[in-house]
């Protein structure tokens, strides 16, 4: 198990705002109990009120447990007792056994993990009864994507001009029918070109676009058969029919995936996480994808420039491919270099191949060298590589990655849409 540092503390904070009041309880004061063992983190740190609160961290996760009443994984009082036990200088002392609490939360983990994949293993499979629901579920969404489709030519008929003067009832409406229909990708990607045809100022375009992309999924739909079972994969992803255990193949053997970045989108009903993988062996890039509805949390996301052990579930469809973990994943070292960047005239070629291969994706990852350059006079955040070559900037403006490279050329990882580029880490520049 390697030991975290400070730069691994600082990657794991959900949010500037957590680092910053975790540091100011990184001191010994308000800690008792504490202690450490190869894989666990513990101790109680004093709040406001008369019970201290309980955190226990597990490295290997990594996951986090503290009785505050916070939402954030990690809360500020475990980002705080990281701080102190990456100093070494005995505030949190080598441990034989885990005190108690702690002890217990990480027997119940491995007893709830244990069960899962006991319970996974034993669960029978009727092939029949499995294609009697496929084909219920494909009836259902055929129904579904007939009505869109006359939707989607009602609205041909009137232009798309006419869609910024509907209500939201009128999106919402058509929205909830593919819900009903089992088509609940799809009819999110219609509650977001709700909010997105009233806010964007290229809406009409957007719109456009993006209705080219929910009637070619109607005609893909209409010929499923004759499909590819990549283009069928990708088609399923899109319209949002999950994937089964007995749609997928077994998980392949633990092998070591560098964690190049996570992003998690947080707007409407449905939480988004993608972590995104590089094979240490062959270099290949996959995305492992965490959903949560409501107030559900997301798991804990993977450490960036960490190396883990841990076998994958594929699922089917275009490179870079989707994949779970089948097991937690074991660390293996921290702070692994990025690999080195390239150009953005070589990730937008590689954007357009996926295109090519699947015309419902969004993004596509990349490592390209080059620096960040901060908003100024009223224009975007931009990253500029090596050629001159420009791309503005996606999400908040990237104030905590010029901190780490000091605006000079270094390489950047992040997901290129055709909006711009979305940073999702950098290789830090020394002063």
């Amino acid at each position: 198990m390697p030991r975290w540092n400070l730069q691994a503390v600082e990657k794991a904070a959900p949010d500037a705002s957590s680092l910053t009041a975790a540091r100011k309880l990184a001191v010994p004061g308000p800690w008792s109990e504490t202690g450490s063992t190869d894989t666990l983190v513990w101790g109680q740190c004093q709040g406001s009120g008369r019970t201290p609160y309980q955190v226990s961290i597990d490295l290997a996760g990594p996951a986090y447990r503290c009785s505050c009443p916070s939402r954030k994984f990690p809360c500020k009082h475990a980002l705080a007792l990281l701080l102190l036990w990456v100093r070494s200088d005995g505030a949190v002392a080598d441990a034989a056994e885990p005190a108690g609490f702690a002890g217990d939360w990480a027997a119940t983990r491995a007893e709830r993990a244990a069960g899962a994949a006991a319970t996974e293993a034993k669960r029978p499979v009727d092939p029949e009864a499995r294609a009697r629901r496929v084909e219920e579920r494909r009836s259902t969404m055929s129904a579904a994507l007939e009505d869109f489709a006359q939707w989607l030519a009602d609205l041909a008929r009137s232009g798309t001009a006419s869609a910024r003067r509907q209500p939201w009832t009128w999106w919402d409406t058509a929205a909830a029918r593919l819900v009903d229909g089992q088509v609940p990708g799809l009819a999110e990607r219609l509650r977001d070109m709700a909010t997105a045809v009233a806010s964007r100022d290229d809406w009409a375009e957007h719109l456009l676009s993006e209705a080219g992309r929910w009637w070619l999924a109607v005609q893909a739909w209409r010929r499923w058969d004759e499909l590819t079972a990549t283009t069928q994969g990708d088609l399923r992803t899109y319209l949002g029919w999950s994937w089964g255990a007995d749609d997928l193949a077994d998980a392949e053997p633990a092998a070591g995936w560098q964690v190049l970045g996570a992003h998690r989108d947080e707007t409407g009903r449905l939480k988004e996480q993608r972590t995104w993988l590089r094979s240490v062996a062959t270099g290949e890039l996959v995305v492992v994808l965490d959903f949560a509805g409501g107030p559900q949390p997301l798991p804990v996301p993977q450490l960036d420039g960490s190396v883990v052990d841990v076998p994958l579930v594929r699922y089917p469809g275009s490179a870079p491919t989707r994949a779970r973990f089948a097991a937690s994943p074991a660390p293996l070292s921290l702070d692994t270099p990025l690999p080195a960047g390239g150009s953005l005239a070589d990730a937008r070629a590689a954007l357009s191949d996926l295109w090519q291969r699947n015309p419902w994706a969004v993004r596509v990852p990349a490592v390209v060298r080059g620096r960040l350059v901060p908003p100024y006079d009223g224009a975007p955040a931009t990253f500029v590589d090596e050629s001159g070559d420009t791309v503005d900037l996606l999400g908040p403006d990237p104030w905590d990655a010029l901190a780490v490279t000091g605006g000079a050329v270094t390489d950047v990882f992040g997901e290129l849409e055709d909006r711009g580029l979305r940073p999702l880490s950098v290789t830090a520049v020394d002063a």
